[in-house]
């Protein structure tokens, strides 16, 4: 059950990251705490499968931290992406 709470913190890091980073206005809302999310569910699941138990600081900062690094990343890849695609559309259309 805990692990919903381990859920819970990564889709809230993940919304932190939506708006922290620019360009909002080129992702969805809801990508960021998605992402957060489930890098939150993979790195709880694969430290209860290790045997870390849910009284552990460890686990917890695991899935904060998974839940920060793979938002970042993922959200910057992807709004710098969006970026090069619009602007070749643009060029592409003579905008």
């Amino acid at each position: 059950m805990q692990i919903l709470l381990g859920l819970i913190l990564g889709a809230v890091v993940g919304l932190a990251v939506h708006f922290v980073l620019p360009h909002r206005d080129l992702r969805g809302t809801a990508l960021a705490p998605v992402v957060g999310a489930a890098a939150a569910a993979v790195s709880w699941t694969a430290l209860t499968w290790a045997g870390v138990g849910a009284d552990s600081l460890v686990l917890w900062l695991a899935a904060v931290i998974a839940a920060a690094v793979t938002s970042l990343v993922l959200v910057t890849a992807l709004s710098r992406a969006r970026m090069r695609s619009d602007a070749a559309d643009r060029a592409r259309h003579g905008i």
